[in-house]
């Protein structure tokens, strides 16, 4: 409080007294002690009123000690069951969080990892996944504006992510590794990866590679097979050594029968092996009578070509071709779907033959657009022609009901390039995306498909759309929503099926330590996205019976349900909507691959680096007693004492308020009694 408010204090209080004292002092002719009362009560009043006025703020300080935060990250997936140290780690976070000295130094919270980095409540040592890499991350972020020395306790094998030995770099607190397991060696073959296209075309060959390793001491021999149901489609001789301890295999196999085609990869194992599960490895290949074929017609050059065909061949379902307009008008008949990108007068050619065929077409215009051509030639749609263009954004429809476009949200795509002008679209359309223009959503089509008499096609109404991937690659570090979107529009366009109130889209076979999952979209009669519905998946097990029912969940604007806990097998589902005779049935199988059953051993060497490089020191399980005495001892940890200065102005105390309403109440009664008013 400053010297100019503690005058303006002495002040009030001076005048609330000269005031009471003239009221009840010299005017009053009652008893001496009811004057007094009544002036102490009025002085009290006025008193209150005037420091109410002034408003002088109160200043507090107060104290608190803080203690370093130690958070123990656990690792909860199934190598450390595998490697038999599950009661190891039990043991040892219950030593911790029991240590009195511990307890009275650090601020002790624990978290375990698997696939997902979480507040532990329980350990089960079943996640199917690690991601070291993600856990660390996530700790740093909760810890970045404190001392929060880490324990990591884990094998160090990590099957998710990026590397953890580099991403950790960044990491601001020491990490003092506890490592599960032993540094010892053992004999051991393994399958360590295997590739292969995940489609095939009947009567064709694909490919396989297959890398296979040995660790253990001497030479030995092993032979590498390959099976499909009880025969083998493909056998070799496998020689090692110490120093040739890793062999890559590549062969091809036959696609003789449509359908999926399942097969064991197995490395015979050696009589001394401790671990042969990670000897085996599951694979399968969808074999498809013929693949989407794509055909891209342009005269010019431009980054969105590159960009739309790396997005189409993403997938082995679908086959790419690029022709310039000459080239392209012999050979249209041998493609489902003719894209168009950026027609001029080159193109007359091909919009006849297109007609001619009543081919599937999607158009995507731009800059170099000449559309006094386009106009002419068709009259699906028609757009105003002028020479200038203007930057553009997309806005999704959430009530688009042609197919089921997931989750993709373009809200921070970069804006496209288009022509100004207002687009029509004279036959009977669904818009995907309208443009926005700094800010302002206009009703102009970005996106747009069509359907008419069998015939499908769609118009995009911008150039740049190699943007938009790269976009898509800065935001989830690959390019698969871009892809996956732009591969289900090509779907829809290459196909002539008709239109489902309920869409359905699942693989024909997912990999048991990968996410399960299936999702849907329901439309109503005008074909406009219904989010009030109930979508429920019934699935059956082929070879138990066993039957279970789950909700689709709403996820934005589709359903989804995850099936991660379903064990490996065949399964048939049906999906239904709740109070609808409508549903929509396939199936599915379940391969057993659980990568974290092929660790043999801790990565020793690089959770000694990990803690070597971030300030922290590494110990085996066994070693407990030493991680609690050098934390206890090491003097970088120490308690900090805060202190917390509060400025409270006095109109905020509520009390005063209460005091003075006392205070003019009580000379009110007083009064009242003695007959004085």
């Amino acid at each position: 409080m400053n010297t100019e408010t503690f005058l303006y204090i002495v002040t009030a209080g001076i005048i609330s007294l000269a005031l009471a004292v003239f009221m009840y002092g010299f005017k009053a002719k009652h008893k001496s002690s009811l004057r007094w009362v009544l002036g102490g009560l009025r002085f009290l009043t006025l008193f209150m009123v005037l420091i109410l006025l002034i408003n002088p703020k109160i200043k507090s300080q107060t104290f608190s000690i803080e203690k370093p935060k130690l958070p123990i990250l656990i690792d909860n997936s199934a190598s450390v069951s595998v490697l038999n140290q599950d009661a190891f780690v039990l043991e040892l976070r219950e030593k911790l969080k029991d240590d009195k000295a511990l307890n009275e130094k650090f601020d002790l919270t624990f978290f375990s990892f698997g696939e997902e980095f979480k507040e532990m409540d329980s350990l089960n040592f079943k996640e199917k996944s690690t991601n070291i890499s993600k856990a660390l991350a996530s700790l740093n972020e909760l810890f970045k504006n404190g001392i929060a020395p880490t324990i990591l306790i884990s094998d160090g094998n990590q099957t998710l992510g990026s590397d953890y030995e580099f991403s950790s770099s960044k990491f601001k607190n020491p990490i003092y590794s506890v490592i599960l397991g032993d540094s010892l060696k053992y004999m051991d073959l393994k399958i360590e990866n295997l590739n292969t296209n995940r489609y095939a075309f009947l009567k064709n060959q694909f490919p396989v590679e297959v890398i296979l390793s040995y660790s253990g001491n001497g030479s030995v021999n092993s032979e590498f097979v390959v099976r499909e149901g009880e025969g083998i489609v493909y056998k070799t001789k496998i020689s090692f050594s110490e120093r040739e301890n890793s062999k890559t295999v590549s062969f091809t196999l036959p696609a003789n029968k449509v359908g999926l085609q399942k097969y064991i990869a197995e490395i015979i194992p050696l009589p001394e092996e401790r671990n042969k599960t990670n000897n085996t490895k599951q694979f399968a290949v969808e074999v498809i009578d013929q693949a989407t074929n794509v055909l891209l017609v342009s005269s010019i050059t431009h980054p969105d070509i590159g960009a739309i065909k790396k997005a189409i061949t993403s997938s082995e379902y679908r086959s790419f071709a690029q022709k310039t307009p000459a080239e392209a008008v012999s050979v249209i008949h041998d493609y489902q779907l003719i894209l168009l990108y950026q027609p001029d007068r080159k193109f007359e050619n091909v919009f006849k033959e297109i007609q001619n065929l009543n081919k599937n077409t999607f158009l995507i215009s731009g800059s170099k657009t000449d559309w006094n051509f386009l106009n002419s030639v068709q009259k699906d749609y028609k757009k105003q022609i002028t020479t200038h263009s203007e930057r553009v954004s997309g806005v999704l429809h959430s009530n688009y009901g042609t197919f089921a476009v997931g989750d993709f949200e373009i809200n921070s795509y970069p804006p496209l390039k288009t022509k100004f002008g207002d687009l029509s679209i004279n036959v009977p359309h669904d818009i995907l995306m309208t443009q926005s223009v700094n800010g302002i959503q206009t009703n102009n089509p970005l996106l747009a498909t069509m359907e008419e008499e069998g015939r499908r096609a769609a118009i995009w109404d911008a150039e740049g759309i190699w943007r938009w991937r790269a976009e898509s690659y800065i935001q989830n570090q690959d390019f698969s929503k871009f892809d996956d979107f732009l591969g289900k529009l090509i779907q829809y366009l290459a196909s002539n099926k008709r239109r489902s109130r309920l869409e359905v889209q699942s693989e024909s076979f997912y990999y048991n330590h990968a996410p399960i999952k299936i999702i849907a979209q329901y439309f109503d009669k005008n074909y406009q996205f219904d989010d009030r519905v109930s979508l429920n998946i019934t699935i059956d097990n082929t070879a138990n019976k066993n039957r279970q029912t789950f909700p689709l969940l709403l996820k934005n604007k589709f359903f989804e349900v995850d099936l991660s806990s379903l064990e490996a097998g065949k399964y048939n589902y049906t999906v239904s909507v709740s109070n609808e005779n409508i549903t929509r049935s396939g199936s599915f199988t379940i391969l057993e691959f659980n990568v974290e059953q092929q660790f043999l051993n801790a990565d020793v060497e690089k959770l000694q680096r990990l803690s070597e490089k971030n300030d922290g020191e590494s110990y085996f399980i066994n070693q407990s007693d030493k991680i609690i005495k050098d934390l206890l001892e090491d003097n970088r940890y120490q308690n900090i004492q805060r202190s917390e200065v509060k400025i409270l102005p006095l109109v905020d105390w509520k009390y005063l308020l209460a005091i003075l309403v006392l205070t003019l109440s009580a000379e009110w009664f007083i009064r009242k009694y003695n007959g004085l008013i």
